[in-house]
């Protein structure tokens, strides 16, 4: 399957979180990218109608994408349990949404271990994961789109200052620090979204200097 290759060298990012802003941003540092990000550009953010994490970010890249006339990236990432079957997955920040239309993660965090241990049988399950979409959308409609997961145990009470959403209350395999206790450089080398990255580099952005091309 052929992919297209990222040229232009101003990106839009169709995202108004100001903390997945700061960790794409840092992903995408070598490439030395014009960054910019849908808040800055007063752009609204288009309804997530999908069930999916590809089809909710490409709702953000095409919308940003049209409203721009540049190439944009959307993020469209969630926190999922298994004793929750998955839950909250594509409604994670649905979960922490106020009546006053704020999103408050610390409740939403005390929601997702509450209702998992009222699962029947399935209370000491601990195992979760997080999902993350990045969908690249050109003006003439083309997309490209990759997810990427990390897995781990979901923890309470919630740990650590760093990070945002429901990194305090996810450590990840083969780790001993949650992801609000990482530093950002290990988080960002391990996280869902750096799985995502990975594969979009290696697909769609230019090889950096002293670099093989995919396949090649």
């Amino acid at each position: 399957m052929s992919h297209r290759r990222l040229t232009e060298r101003r990106l839009i990012l169709a995202t108004h979180n100001a903390g997945k802003v700061r960790e794409v941003a840092a992903l995408l540092s070598p490439w030395g990218l014009e960054v910019t990000g849908v808040g800055a550009l007063g752009l609204p953010e288009p309804a997530e109608t999908e069930t999916s994490f590809i089809g909710n970010a490409t709702i953000k890249a095409r919308a940003a994408a049209e409203a721009t006339g540049c190439v944009a990236l959307a993020d469209d990432s969630g926190f999922s349990v298994r004793a929750l079957d998955g839950m909250p997955g594509v409604w994670t920040a649905d979960w922490a949404m106020q009546p006053d239309g704020t999103r408050d993660y610390a409740k939403a965090m005390a929601l997702v271990a509450e209702r998992a241990a009222e699962v029947p049988g399935r209370g000491e399950d601990r195992a979760a994961w997080f999902s993350c979409a990045l969908v690249l959308a050109w003006p003439d409609g083309h997309t490209e789109g990759f997810l990427g997961e990390a897995h781990g145990t979901w923890v309470w009470p919630p740990r650590g200052e760093r990070g945002f959403g429901y990194d305090p209350m996810f450590v990840p395999v083969g780790e001993a620090l949650s992801f609000a206790e990482m530093a950002p450089e290990r988080k960002h080398a391990i996280s869902h979204r750096a799985h995502a990255f990975q594969q979009l580099a290696e697909h769609c952005l230019p090889p950096l200097e002293g670099t093989a091309p995919a396949g090649g």
